[in-house]
């Protein structure tokens, strides 16, 4: 269909149809008035061809050429409304799935024209949420509307003008995440109910990410993304630069912090629906539970536990997000995901033989376990086995990086590249067999460091092949491993030749070499198991926001400047109390004093005239402290009063 087509095209922001569709006038009222009376004309007939053919008309008219502003308009948006919601509650023996499709993308098209208002449009997403799973057409036009506002939320950008309008309310976004809940849990009991065949097309289907799963996925997203990337303005004297955070921070962080909570409640139960179905199939006899068993992870990674989680806890790792207020709200929920967890873990580790690795016979098996008997005994006596116990934590720069040229090499052609593994004492680097140049001057050579200037370890160049040189420098490209001493190693490699008519690609195939920081690559992990990177990583996060809960708040800026007076004993002595209007100041009655009784001279102690006389009892026996005299001096310099002068008396 050419108008479908062309609706698709206009669909697309960044093509030149887009731009001219966008100028065209809106289409004046009687001509949606006749399209819909050849709509009503075509469902009493059950044309079924014209039905589809007026839907997509009204998809182009809604998103492009109308606009009502107008009573009359309004009442012909209310026409082909009631139309529209005609097809869409017909009953499916009366309507076929194209034009039930076709019916959610006119409405998704001409939402804001059909609905105007903010609370309308909110009443329909109300009501295709809470009724959608048990009408078809509802649920179809939920999953069309809930795609569309995530595509316009992941380009949109946080606090612009249509920011409220693609992010839904709470109220919303908690209908949308009972929903998610209730699809992870249903996914995951799967697992165990339905049978061997429809198990291995479940495997077959996911992690496909239903529309509410991809609309929660769009906000979180959109909010952390937001936060991640706000950087302090150091210039900024206001207020909100003195406290550390601005309005946008503070508005993200309070949208992140209630939707982090949510999510955090809603994988609470589906790790504890995880946990039972788990136990169940362990605890079954049947036939595939082996089969099963592998694939609840990969069924477990299509849940909001591997769309949502991960990566929400790798941005409530970033310093903008590490604040007291997140840690005093996530942290008793973080607490219960982490035990989910790690008992999850724990019981597939444990308790299913699938899990184990000893791939090797029973005689190697026994031989092995009578040989790490010892340890065995030591680990039961000394620490209890966990999660992680028998799982060697990957190391990403085990399994090496590459470097290498473009294949051929061309003319004139220049590389370098550094390579830098933190910690490592040597590098191993093994090149690629089908290493070659044309003439053993077009080398590369390699530093043991972060530039040219480094020491020289090694250069090859050249061919065996029979063109060119038809020769290499020195002993040729290396077949064994080559050892550079230190964390760092520079390739440069120079094309100096011109390459010769009769020169083939594999004779300037370039080099490629792998550099790891142990001598072989048989000791690198595939990964951990899912469960178990999560309990990992929650238990991370878990310890960091424990942290700053133990830390509290930070130091402010004022409390930095009165360090000194803070620390001073003087001022410890004073009991605080806080006036009406919040200044403070020392109190009238002062607490008995923890410090000695120092008295630096044993006479009588008396006021000056111009001091409030303290009235008489045990106050008159406060403990004084004895100031240095360089402390002295400065007060009585800064008071502008003399040292007092004794004068001894005359008898």
């Amino acid at each position: 269909m050419c108008i479908h087509q062309l609706n698709l095209l206009a669909a697309s922001t960044n093509l030149p149809i887009s731009n001219f569709l966008g100028k065209q006038h809106p289409i004046e009222a009687h001509h949606l008035s006749s399209i819909c009376d050849i709509m009503e004309k075509a469902m009493v007939n059950g044309d079924t061809c014209i039905i589809r053919c007026i839907l997509v008309v009204f998809q182009v008219v809604f998103k492009f050429f109308f606009s009502p502003q107008t009573e009359r308009n309004r009442d012909i948006v209310r026409r082909s409304g009631l139309l529209l919601w005609q097809l869409l509650m017909a009953p499916r023996d009366q309507i076929c799935s194209e034009i039930q499709k076709e019916v959610c993308l006119a409405i998704s098209s001409g939402l804001n024209i059909l609905y105007p208002g903010e609370a309308e449009i909110n009443n329909l997403l109300k009501l295709v949420l809470t009724e959608g799973e048990r009408n078809s057409g509802l649920s179809q036009l939920r999953d069309v509307i809930l795609t569309n506002l995530a595509e316009q939320l992941q380009n949109n950008r946080f606090g612009s003008e249509d920011d409220d309008h693609y992010r839904l309310n709470d109220e919303l976004l908690h209908y949308i995440l009972k929903i998610v809940v209730r699809e992870s849990c249903v996914l995951i009991t799967k697992c165990q109910t339905v049978s061997k065949d429809d198990f291995q097309r479940l495997l077959s289907t996911v992690p496909a990410a239903s529309s509410c799963l991809r609309y929660l996925m769009a906000v979180q997203n959109h909010l952390l993304s937001n936060t991640v990337l706000i950087k302090p303005d150091d210039n900024d004297d206001s207020d909100s630069s003195l406290q550390g955070e601005t309005l946008k921070v503070q508005e993200l962080k309070t949208s992140i912090l209630s939707l982090a909570t949510q999510i955090l409640t809603g994988c609470d139960e589906v790790l504890e629906m995880l946990q039972q179905v788990t136990t169940a199939l362990i605890n079954s006899d049947i036939s595939d539970r082996e089969q099963r068993l592998k694939g609840l992870e990969q069924i477990t990674k299509a849940t909001m536990l591997g769309h949502l989680l991960p990566v929400l806890l790798t941005s409530l790792m970033h310093p903008n997000l590490q604040t007291l207020t997140m840690a005093d709200a996530l942290m008793p929920q973080l607490v219960q995901l982490v035990l989910y967890t790690s008992q999850t873990a724990l019981l597939l580790k444990t308790q299913s033989p699938v899990f184990s690795e000893l791939n090797s016979s029973p005689s190697c098996a026994a031989e092995q376990k009578g040989k790490h008997l010892p340890d065995e005994r030591m680990l039961e006596e000394k620490e209890e086995p966990g999660f992680l116990t028998g799982l060697k934590i990957p190391a990403p720069w085990a399994a090496g990086k590459t470097v290498e040229t473009v294949h051929p090499v061309r003319d004139n052609y220049k590389f370098k590249e550094t390579v830098h593994i933190p910690g490592a004492r040597c590098l191993y680097l093994r090149f690629d067999n089908r290493c070659s140049s044309q003439y053993d001057y077009d080398k590369l050579v390699i530093y043991a460091g972060p530039s040219t200037n480094s020491r020289k370890v090694a250069e090859y160049g050249g061919n065996t092949l029979g063109y060119g040189s038809r020769s290499v420098l020195g002993t040729g490209w290396p077949k064994d491993l080559v050892k550079v001493e230190g964390d760092t190693v520079t390739f440069s490699f120079e094309m100096r030749s011109g390459r010769e008519h009769n020169t083939p690609d594999k004779a300037m195939w370039g080099f490629a070499c792998t550099v790891r920081a142990q001598e072989s690559s048989e000791d690198v992990s595939g990964g951990l198991p899912f469960l178990v990177d999560l309990a990992l990583g929650l238990s991370v996060l878990a310890c960091s926001m424990l942290r700053i809960l133990y830390n509290g708040p930070e130091i402010t800026k004022d409390e930095e400047t009165c360090q000194e007076l803070l620390r001073s004993k003087l001022l410890q002595r004073c009991q605080w109390q806080v006036e009406a209007n919040g200044v403070i100041s020392p109190a009238l009655t002062p607490s008995p004093s923890p410090l000695p009784l120092t008295i630096e001279e044993d006479r009588e102690f008396t006021y000056p005239s111009d001091v409030l006389v303290p009235p008489v009892g045990h106050y008159f026996d406060l403990p004084r402290i004895r100031l240095p005299p360089g402390i002295m001096i400065k007060l009585r310099e800064i008071s502008g009063r003399a040292r007092p002068q004794f004068r001894p008396s005359i008898k």
